[in-house]
């Protein structure tokens, strides 16, 4: 405290005496505006008092006067300079809140654009124009005609924003989801109201994988109900077709004699074709636990490969094994594993024969390590197919041949599944389709 007082009653006095204005700097170590920061209002009055006392103490009385209005004014200007000082401050406070908020914003995960209530974006995020795939700075001021026609952004982009300003803006809809033609989701929230002052702020997440997760319990879901409805009436069916096929049978010779055997045979093979669906259906709803034997994954997949070597030439495909080391092994039970990759061959060679393309069909199939874990691709140069399509791919009965059942798959991802393993798929419509496995080693 006296080296504060000591400041200012020097400041006090080269005012006085000099009129020379406040002093923001003395002799002294400090200066007057550290000591004007560090002190109250009624702590500056109260040194003030002190200070004048001493100065008008010795003083005549006309010299008293002279410092007594000296001093009031004195006082005013300090009094006004340290709110000066404390409003600086506070809106320099302001001003790095601000700058703090902005860091978060333009951090975080999700996209943000903000419309003023003129309709120009006023702010816009990094991941934004990462979405967007332009830059921050030519986004600023645009107004939505000039967002839409921006000459960086993609004509599906633009659709999208069009289509997204017609039912979030017009129809006032907070919550959208639109899927990009990669085959990513994106929820896409609008907030307006009195709360943001008339401007309009768009976030955008990408919730790509909470629907991967989604998709994942859903066809758990329904794997279970196909399970429930399987074990109620699959084999009751199957029953009466042993039946009625055994007296087709015997009715044959008597068909053959009236010139109708063609129908005992229609007969018979749309009985063993019920009977094919049928022992489908079970399969890819039994929850029945491996029977697990050590293998090399090189045995299982050239077996595999062999089992199709014939078809393959008939339909001009070439089926190709890619070296795979010798001492790779799996812990898999053969059986059912045999028959996940048989469906998903029998798929691929499926896939090729229907491609528009005039090209030769191939199939190629690997293992490696993948990590920790074993990972087998299996691709092919067929068909391909959308992301509409890979995202039912493996419902039970959703299947894009005029002939097939829609649970091939179901089954493999069944078997899979019951391995402790993942199936994935990598597709691209018209140029093929990749079918990744991953399984936990032995």
């Amino acid at each position: 405290m006296p080296q504060k007082k000591e400041t200012y009653n020097r400041a006090l006095e080269h005012n006085v005496f000099t009129d020379g204005g406040v002093a923001l700097h003395s002799a002294s170590q400090m200066s007057l505006s550290q000591v004007l920061q560090e002190m109250r209002t009624e702590e500056i009055v109260e040194l003030h008092g002190e200070c004048l006392q001493a100065l008008v103490a010795e003083a005549p009385p006309d010299t008293a006067l002279h410092i007594y209005k000296q001093a009031a004014r004195f006082l005013t200007e300090v009094i006004a300079y340290r709110k000066r000082r404390m409003a600086d401050g506070s809106i320099q406070q302001v001003q790095a809140v601000s700058s703090k908020y902005e860091d978060v914003l333009q951090q975080l995960d999700c996209g943000i654009i903000l419309f003023d209530c003129a309709g120009t974006v006023s702010f816009v995020n990094v991941q934004m124009a990462k979405f967007l795939n332009v830059s921050r700075k030519s986004l600023l001021g645009c107004s939505l005609r000039q967002l839409i026609s921006h000459r960086g952004l993609t004509r599906t982009y633009r659709k999208l924003i069009y289509k997204l300003f017609r039912e979030m803006y017009i129809y006032r809809l907070r919550f959208q989801e639109v899927i990009d033609d990669s085959g990513r989701h994106y929820l896409v929230t609008t907030t307006y109201g009195d709360e943001l002052d008339g401007d309009i702020l768009i976030s955008v997440k990408d919730i790509t994988e909470f629907k991967r997760i989604e998709q994942s319990a859903y066809q758990n879901d329904k794997l279970a109900l196909l399970g429930k409805i399987a074990a109620s009436i699959a084999h009751e069916v199957r029953n009466p077709l042993t039946s009625i096929r055994g007296f087709i049978q015997l009715l044959r010779p008597h068909l053959k004699a009236l010139g109708k055997e063609e129908y005992s045979k229609i007969i018979l093979d749309e009985i063993d074709r019920a009977n094919e669906i049928i022992y489908e259906f079970l399969n890819s709803s039994k929850p029945s636990t491996p029977d697990k034997q050590e293998i090399h994954i090189s045995a299982l997949l050239k077996e595999v490969c062999l089992l199709f070597e014939s078809e393959a030439l008939l339909k001009g495909c070439d089926i190709e094994l890619a070296p795979i080391d010798p001492q790779l092994t799996v812990l898999i039970d053969v059986k059912q594993m045999k028959q996940a990759f048989l469906n998903l061959v029998k798929n691929s060679l499926d896939a090729v024969e229907r491609s528009p393309q005039k090209r030769k069909g191939i199939i190629r199939i690997s293992a490696d390590k993948h990590g920790s874990k074993i990972r087998i691709m299996l691709q092919d140069n067929g068909i391909g197919m959308d992301h509409h399509t890979m995202a039912r791919l493996f419902d039970p009965f959703f299947t894009t041949k005029e002939e097939g059942t829609g649970l091939g798959l179901a089954v493999c991802y069944r078997i899979i599944k019951n391995h402790g393993g993942v199936i994935g798929v990598d597709s691209v419509e018209g140029e093929g389709t990749t079918f990744f496995i991953t399984l936990p080693p032995s």
